[in-house]
């Protein structure tokens, strides 16, 4: 256990410890909820440390006068882990949200939109159609079948503010 703990201590394998001490804290934060991913390059950044480390710490074995060589080969052989964990992932999907609606055109499908009623179907962007709640601002009539437009979401009220819309759907 000593010979591991001067390995992983000693140059240039250290450089890498510690990234990878951050990188573990860091996983630890996402597993119990702490820290939301929300597009951060984690699992880039979690491979180059993880194979950057190994490489360095199994070249500082093998090769302990050449640690400079080592640390290049480590980055190197890091950078190349990265790339293919990068290629061979796919890239997360963006998730769907009530914002996504807003700047499209729905069709009204109740009699009557008001102040604090009104529905309306609009079709997202996969095909799927949803039913929404929608409400307008002023005195606009909008009957059923015609067209709107979506320009804000009340994320309080869960609806969406409409406009009138005389352009073709």
């Amino acid at each position: 256990m000593r010979d591991f703990l001067d390995a992983a201590l000693g140059f240039p394998a250290v450089l890498f410890s510690f990234a990878l001490i951050v990188v573990i804290g860091f996983w630890l934060l996402v597993a119990f909820g702490v820290v939301d991913l929300d597009g951060l390059p984690a699992g880039e950044v979690s491979g180059f440390v993880a194979a950057g480390w190994f490489a360095a710490l199994a070249g500082s074995v093998v090769l302990p006068a050449l640690g400079w060589v080592v640390l290049a080969a480590a980055l190197v052989l890091g950078l190349g882990a990265a790339f293919l964990v990068r290629r061979l992932t796919p890239a997360p999907e963006k998730v769907p949200s009530r914002h996504d609606f807003v700047g499209r055109i729905c069709v009204i499908r109740t009699q009557s939109v008001s102040t604090d009623f009104g529905q309306a179907e609009i079709r997202a962007v996969d095909g799927s159609t949803s039913v929404i709640q929608v409400r307008q601002t002023g005195a606009d009539v909008f009957r059923a079948g015609g067209a709107a437009l979506i320009f804000q979401y009340d994320a309080e009220g869960e609806f969406f503010w409409v406009m009138p819309y005389e352009g073709g759907l």
